[in-house]
């Protein structure tokens, strides 16, 4: 029972700090404005970014490696949707398998270095993290590139504009769905592959995992190739939500992704974790941005708590007992 508890811990944080923000929703007209439908449905859109990269981020982190680097993947993504449609005259199709290419290579690069080369995960992409927003930087003329629609030069196709509308009657954002997705395959492809097996035992010892014939220097590549793949694609979510690409987009993200990974129960040690997890830490952070946000608590304050949220979700990591 105990160790269900600590398992399902991000799920249970989930649920109490939703009953939270309904038992305290502020009102309107009678209703509660924390669970009208439009309101739930831009909880989910706000996190969709940062629960994409997230995602990521447990493969990553569930190998006892770390991905600094994805917050800046994300701004670089930005950045080339922009500038490869509206400068380049790109088409969507042609844009994004580009930058979806662009993504997958730096995660690729990034864990050559670590996993055959030896050089630390937090080196790398630290590394990683500068070299992607100078990059980004020199791509975009160290400005951000305005996306305006339209078939006439300088202006990107009109089916982009998809990814800041909403669908099923103008009630569920695309950028919802597309996380939504990418959660699914994940936590399918985590209990039902070979391959998430091979994960949780490089997580839980690399040594013996060598010895038992993991391809651990494999396995740590294509982990990284999946951060750096779902990086990109957040960062054409984002490009598509904000209709712009800055070499700025995205700073600090990585921090928000490692934090969601933590609160939903993954060790930071590796080899122990879920992606459903992470996805209920997302959620979790949002709920509880949008809660505050509804009362009008300062954002240093919000930042105050959601680090506190953090610590304590680290230090009941400390208290599971060992599997």
């Amino acid at each position: 029972m105990v160790a269900a508890l600590f398992r399902f811990q991000s799920l249970f944080g989930l649920v109490a700090v939703f009953a939270v923000a309904v038992v305290f929703s502020p009102h309107h007209n009678g209703d509660l404005l924390f669970l009208n439908s439009d309101n739930l449905f831009n909880v989910v859109r706000a996190v969709s970014e940062i629960g994409i990269m997230a995602v990521g981020m447990t493969f990553v982190i569930l190998v006892g490696g770390i991905d600094l680097s994805v917050g800046a993947v994300l701004g670089l993504a930005a950045v080339g949707s922009a500038v490869l449609m509206v400068e380049d005259d790109f088409g969507v199709v042609l844009t994004v398998v580009i930058v979806l290419a662009i993504g997958l290579g730096f995660g690729f690069l990034q864990g050559v270095a670590t996993a055959l080369f030896g050089i630390q995960a937090f080196i790398v992409t630290l590394a990683g993290m500068q070299i992607a927003r100078g990059l980004a930087r020199i791509w975009s003329g160290g400005q951000g590139v305005a996306i305006a629609y339209g078939d006439g030069p300088g202006e990107a196709p009109v089916a982009f504009s998809l990814l800041g509308e909403r669908t099923f009657n103008g009630l569920v954002p695309i950028p919802a769905l597309i996380f939504a997705v990418v959660a699914v395959v994940a936590i399918v492809f985590l209990r039902t592959s070979a391959f998430s097996r091979h994960v949780y035992a490089i997580g839980g010892n690399e040594k013996a995992a060598r010895l038992s014939g993991v391809p651990v220097i494999r396995v740590k590549v294509v982990v990284f190739c999946i951060a750096g793949f779902l990086a990109a694609l957040a960062g054409i979510v984002h490009a598509g939500q904000l209709n712009q690409g800055s070499p700025n987009d995205g700073f600090g993200y990585e921090l928000d992704a490692i934090a969601a990974v933590v609160i939903g129960g993954t060790s930071l040690s590796g080899g122990r974790g879920s992606v459903v997890g992470t996805v209920a830490g997302a959620l979790l952070l949002g709920v509880l941005n949008n809660f505050l946000g509804l009362h009008g608590v300062d954002p240093n304050v919000q930042l105050l708590v959601k680090g506190l949220v953090i610590v304590v979700a680290a230090g009941l990591q400390r208290l599971r007992p060992a599997a």
